[in-house]
């Protein structure tokens, strides 16, 4: 089933970011390669893909996994939340309609 992984950053962590991103990076690309992932992505925080030093304020997830719980167990072990950068992790599960 998939599951949306919803994350929010804690403020200033944009050092901490570039650091814990190439092991971040590697665990999406597992899923991709898996073909497990559909999407992943940060949310800039102002209206503009390229957000200069407002940077991100989160991100997002949808990946499949076997159950919510592998799907938390995944989210918990990832290299941005052992690094603090996490200030809040929801995980519910998803119904992709379209495209």
């Amino acid at each position: 089933m998939l599951y949306a992984i919803m994350c929010e950053f804690v403020e200033d962590c944009a050092e901490k970011r570039l650091v814990a991103r190439p092991a971040h990076l590697e665990r999406l690309n597992v899923l991709k390669n898996e073909g497990r992932l559909v999407l992943a992505g940060p949310h800039p925080a102002i209206d503009s893909e390229d957000p200069g030093p407002a940077g991100f304020s989160g991100s997002l997830i949808v990946a499949e996994f076997s159950t919510l719980e592998a799907a938390k167990t995944w989210a918990t072990e990832d290299p941005y939340a052992t690094a603090g950068i996490y200030s809040r992790v929801v995980v519910k599960p998803f119904n992709k309609v379209l495209p």
